[in-house]
């Protein structure tokens, strides 16, 4: 399973790199009866809904041609949104200064969920996302962050 979670990224980034969008993140999930794969693209000047029919033919294409996902599903290509996932190291630099949830997935001085200002990433060990709660940085370890999303209403 994944060996075939990594071909599915592989082609996807491939997808993104060959059209210059940058791959935010993608699921593949189940709803209902029916399976999606989800993929959220992103580039400076942001992203229209043609910038995600281009996307979506395109990965179409790859994804026909290597089928790596037997059977039927929905591919669904959209913007990350203001509530912009944070899948990688990039992004915690990237927005520093911005407002950001993280949930863990153990507790973490207490707290499974942290809310507060991105303040950037430490590559030390292996690696930590740098968050700023009230007034006090904290050094998350990156193994333990489930999702990490910027949040506009902190």
């Amino acid at each position: 399973m994944e060996e075939k979670k990594s071909l599915l990224r592989e082609i996807v980034e491939q997808a993104g790199a060959e059209l210059g969008y940058e791959v935010v993140d993608l699921l593949f999930t189940r709803e209902g009866s029916r399976r999606v794969l989800r993929v959220f693209i992103d580039r400076p000047e942001g992203i229209t809904i043609k910038d995600c029919e281009v996307f979506s033919e395109h990965l179409g294409a790859l994804l026909d041609k290597k089928d790596p996902i037997p059977g039927a599903y929905l591919l669904e290509v959209s913007s990350p949104g203001i509530d912009r996932p944070l899948t990688k190291p990039e992004h915690f630099l990237r927005f520093a200064g911005e407002p950001a949830e993280l949930r863990l997935y153990s507790p973490w001085q207490g707290r499974k969920k942290i809310k507060g200002i991105l303040a950037g990433w430490s590559a030390e060990e292996d690696g930590a996302v740098l968050v700023e709660v009230d007034g006090e940085k904290l050094a998350i370890p990156w193994r333990m962050v489930a999702k990490a999303r910027l949040d506009p209403e902190i």
